[in-house]
């Protein structure tokens, strides 16, 4: 149910959480974010921007993850089958530079 509105205080009251309302609706569609998702070219060019952004990322950094433990495992040398299989990583790797 709905209250009533009995004095003029309560209706400046309620005027005033209005204007709050409206400032604070004005200022959350005026943010970045919904300006982006209310254009769907913009919402296209940012969301592959994104994705290569995180393919690049994906990229460089399963090479550095892969450089280490490759050259981790080529000082290795107790063990015959890994050891000889890192060095020949790490040897073109080295020679890739």
């Amino acid at each position: 149910m709905t209250e009533q509105i009995e004095t003029p205080d309560e209706l400046d009251e309620l005027r005033g959480e209005l204007r709050g309302v409206h400032k604070e609706l004005h200022r959350l569609n005026t943010h970045r974010f919904v300006r982006i998702h209310n254009s769907l070219w913009r919402l296209l060019t940012f969301q592959f921007v994104r994705g290569l952004a995180f393919g690049l990322g994906s990229v460089i950094g399963a090479t550095i993850l892969v450089s280490v433990i490759g050259y981790s495992l080529s000082s290795i040398n107790f063990i015959p089958i890994v050891g000889e299989w890192a060095k020949q990583i790490a040897d073109m790797i080295a020679q890739t530079r």
